[in-house]
């Protein structure tokens, strides 16, 4: 019997159960239970407006009807390209209410990436805010498929001063004034379905639910089907693993954006089925986030570690009681023990009583699947399996289990689990696959280590991918598209340290033969890359080079650039 088979980590559970039970209902259905229980709890704070549980569901179903007369029926993809602001959450349900697929993209996706996105996914229809209209209406000619376009507008949903005040902001100044055609607006939509009648409310739980992004484990772009149940299980075994019992009138800042599997399944979504309060955040700086913490006095932050990075660079914060604070939770990328202690000497000296914990887990599981008990942290450690979920680490390339505190590649099994990659079976197969002991497995690609007692340990990612901010950026994508410019002969992408983002993007490029490596090609090629790759993706730094170092069979060797790059800054 191999070491997750006996769960050692059930003994550092605490208070949490081993098992829970996951109803066979929709996400839907699961937040209108939720507010048939807690109607009067707010569900979400935006700049300081609140809305009520049972004002969220009377909104969703508005925004449900809209959609039904527009022509959105069940099975159909809407590609939600948006921040977090409440337009974005009712669309987000309302498409869940009727059946339809919501497919979550970034705002800041460049036109291209935009593009690709709604053919790949055949999208009937996208969301996105006035501030992207330009962006998306030129790529209309692109689209392979009639697409709808819906705006939505942030100032609609200011309140009362904040709403006249807003036009004559900095923020608002930069929006160009739409055109007059060519677009629906959102609350037009809503208010066009008023006397539409909803179809029944006959969706699965074993339905795919929503399709976030990942480069799956070989680069390349992958839709990643989540199911209903994908999403209420996470939810539920968050709760459970926190350690509360409940968190029904909490406040969870929701700060990680709604396109991304952490802020859509444990920002939004975990604390809207346990009753508690997402205070949106659509826009992160620091700034902004001292003075919510100050403001809003939230009980959970769920987070990146630049998220908590920037705890220690808010001025504002000096002196601020933060005895608030009841779970720090960090993930999405690897948390050092450097800043993880600076983080905790902080709180200390503000008041919290907490620590981060530390969790691990990928989009391919909607987001966390392990975290660090309670009481029990170990160092380097990213936590135990949650409940009903099991960790395995293998011989890469093989199903073949290794002997606990051996590295070898994480492997996960669970109802978290994806549903498998859209339109691409090869590699859901190469990923998910069948194990002797009947179980379907998650090969997530990352290397690490188990211990004795059920604690895991991450290492790296066997695949090749740079994490910025919290963002998967993978650099053959980025290279592909550098190496498409016609003064490019040749660019190898990497990641480098940074304090901030933890790592940022360079690029390395050799010119065309004749091209001479200028000031003014570096412009052009930033200008170049800007219309092609997302903001977080961009390349920070260019270099030019004569040639890139090469492996014995001919490959650009990038580890070496890494450890160049990275040797320089520490001199």
């Amino acid at each position: 019997m191999g070491l997750s088979a006996s769960a050692p980590w059930l003994a550092y559970y605490g208070n949490t159960p081993a098992s829970l039970d996951y109803p066979h209902i929709t996400m839907y259905q699961m937040l209108a239970c939720t507010a048939r229980k807690y109607p009067d709890n707010t569900a979400y704070v935006f700049m300081g407006k609140k809305t009520s549980y049972s004002a969220f569901m009377k909104r969703i179903d508005a925004a449900a009807k809209g959609l039904v007369k527009m022509g959105i029926c069940k099975g159909d993809k809407v590609t939600i390209c948006m921040a977090n602001t409440p337009q974005a959450l009712d669309c987000f349900y309302a498409l869940n209410r009727i059946g339809a697929i919501p497919n979550m993209i970034h705002p800041l996706s460049a036109a291209k990436e935009i593009a690709f996105y709604l053919n790949f996914s055949k999208s009937k229809a996208i969301l996105t805010l006035d501030q992207f209209y330009d962006k998306v209406a030129e790529i209309v000619p692109e689209l392979e498929n009639p697409t709808q376009i819906l705006i939505a507008k942030v100032v609609d949903e200011l309140p009362f001063p904040l709403s006249t005040l807003y036009p004559m902001t900095k923020s608002a100044r930069a929006i160009k004034k739409l055109p007059k055609t060519g677009y629906t607006l959102w609350y037009d939509m809503v208010r066009a379905g008023k006397d539409t009648v909803l179809p029944p409310d006959d969706g699965k739980f074993d339905e795919c639910g929503a399709i976030l992004y990942s480069g799956g484990t070989t680069g390349t772009t992958k839709g990643i089907m989540l199911s209903n149940l994908n999403f209420n299980a996470l939810g539920l075994q968050t709760i459970a693993a926190s350690g509360y019992g409940s968190v029904a009138g909490m406040k969870m800042l929701s700060v990680m954006p709604v396109f991304h599997g952490f802020g859509l399944g444990i920002g939004i979504h975990t604390a809207l089925i346990g009753g508690a309060t997402c205070i949106l955040i659509p826009q992160f700086n620091v700034k902004i986030y001292a003075e919510t913490l100050i403001k809003q006095k939230p009980n959970l932050i769920p987070g990146v570690p630049t998220l908590f990075e920037a705890l220690l660079r808010a001025d504002s914060l000096k002196g601020q009681d933060l005895s608030f604070l009841k779970g720090i939770f960090s993930g999405g990328d690897s948390l050092s023990p450097e800043l993880k202690k600076k983080v905790d000497i902080f709180l200390k000296a503000h008041g919290c009583t907490e620590q981060i914990r530390e969790g691990y887990g990928t989009t391919e599981c909607v987001t966390a699947s392990c975290l660090t008990p309670k009481d029990y942290a170990r160092s380097g450690s990213i936590g135990v399996p949650f409940p009903d979920t099991y960790y395995k680490v293998v011989t890469p390339g093989t199903t073949e289990e290794v002997p606990a505190n051996t590295e070898g590649e994480i492997c996960v099994s669970g109802p978290t689990v994806m549903m498998g990659y859209m339109d691409n079976p090869e590699e859901t197969a190469h990923t998910l696959r069948r194990h002797y002991d009947g179980r379907i497995w998650l090969h997530t690609g990352d290397l690490g280590h188990m211990d004795q007692d059920g604690f895991i340990y991450f290492r790296q990612r066997i695949k090749r991918m740079i994490v910025t901010s919290g963002y998967n950026v993978y650099p053959s994508q980025l290279e592909n598209i550098i190496d498409g410019h016609d003064k490019v002969l040749l660019s190898c992408v990497i990641g480098i340290k940074d304090e901030y983002r933890g790592r940022k993007i360079k690029a390395y490029i050799v010119p065309m033969p004749g091209i001479e490596p200028t000031e003014e090609l570096k412009k052009e090629l930033l200008d170049y890359c800007s219309s092609h790759i997302a903001k977080y993706a961009m390349p920070r730094e260019i270099e030019f080079r004569t040639e890139l170092p090469k492996t014995l069979v001919g490959k650009v060797a990038y580890r070496v650039l890494e450890e160049e790059a990275n040797a320089a800054l520490t001199k």
